[in-house]
């Protein structure tokens, strides 16, 4: 069973390992939840299937999300993508249970440094929650549903290897919660984003009331999910909801040249510059300063730290193990 409280832990031990004595952020958030009302049903193990020296993918947990890991100058990235055409990547049962999988997995690789999620479906990245299977279900199974959507987003926010969400045509409603739950977004020029809950007479309730106004600012954000009003690429960049918009078809090559400048630095300086800011924007600055103070520490003593010190005098790549 995936009990939030252990993957909770898990993202704390696996991500920062020998250097994190640090308050986690994960362990903050995760402690705020009950884990009675919404881990359950969850059973299926996880296991990892070597196809060849190319990817590592995991087996079949979800038909609609497929975890792959690049290969060669590109081992350490990560790409999620999300795979349910006939109903435009909305988020069921079946998704959302991948998804929760998917980011444990994630959490459990070593060797992962940055992940991307993309979709396989052309012109959506997802439509947001599956209303079809939600019209089925009881107000307390929506509740339940909607908690642990929320709780997923907050895992992978929680992720300590960065994210990078790659947008192409929709992303609406829960799909742009999942997109705002990542630490960066690329989406293309012909690219849709909204949060039109209002219109069903409801609110986002996985994070986006705030999440988007941590983006964009209250004002704007309050504009958007009052009225529920979508936007395309440019103006999304120029509001601060994506960092990039690449012309139709591009996001996806874009989201690559960054997520392999990413590859090639040292990933616990990674790992412990992300831990500071996620933390640090929580606090005030002289707490966030103490904070800063205590991730720098925990690298200098890595191997790692004296690999960049000796590639720099030798005028060399460096090669860094993550130790």
């Amino acid at each position: 069973m995936v009990v939030f409280a252990a993957v909770a832990r898990s993202i704390c031990h696996h991500c920062d390992g020998r250097i994190a004595k640090a308050p986690s952020l994960c362990l903050k958030i995760f402690n705020s939840f009950s884990f009675s009302e919404i881990a359950s049903n969850y059973t299926t193990p996880l296991h990892w299937q070597f196809q060849s020296r190319r990817s590592l993918i995991l087996e079949s947990v979800s038909e609609s999300v497929k975890l792959t890991r690049l290969s060669d100058a590109d081992s350490g990235i990560v790409v999620l993508n999300l795979d349910r055409p006939g109903a435009k990547n909305a988020i069921g049962r079946d998704m959302l249970r991948g998804l929760e999988h998917s980011f444990e997995a994630i959490n459990n690789d070593p060797s992962a440094k940055v992940m991307m999620i993309c979709s396989s479906v052309p012109k959506v990245f997802c439509a947001g929650a599956d209303l079809k299977e939600r019209k089925a279900m009881t107000a307390s199974e929506i509740h339940s549903f909607v908690n642990t959507l929320r709780l997923t987003f907050t895992l992978l926010e929680a992720l300590c290897v960065p994210t990078i969400a790659v947008i192409e045509g929709a992303a609406l409603g829960g799909g742009l919660e999942m997109a705002l739950s990542c630490d960066i977004r690329i989406c293309g020029e012909d690219a849709i984003l909204g949060l039109p809950e209002t219109g069903l007479a409801i609110i986002p309730g996985a994070g986006g009331t705030q999440r988007l106004p941590r983006l964009v600012g209250k004002s704007i954000a309050k504009e958007l999910i009052f009225t529920g009003r979508r936007v395309g690429g440019k103006e999304a960049v120029s509001l601060g909801l994506v960092n990039y918009c690449s012309p139709p078809g591009e996001a996806h090559s874009r989201a690559l040249e960054i997520a392999r400048d990413i590859n090639e630095k040292g990933p616990l300086a990674v790992r412990m510059a992300k831990q500071a800011i996620n933390e640090g924007f929580e606090v005030d600055m002289a707490s966030a300063l103490v904070l800063e103070e205590e991730c720098y520490k925990q690298l200098l003593n890595t191997k790692d730290r004296l690999e960049g010190l000796a590639a720099f005098a030798e005028k060399r790549k460096p090669r860094y193990n993550g130790e």
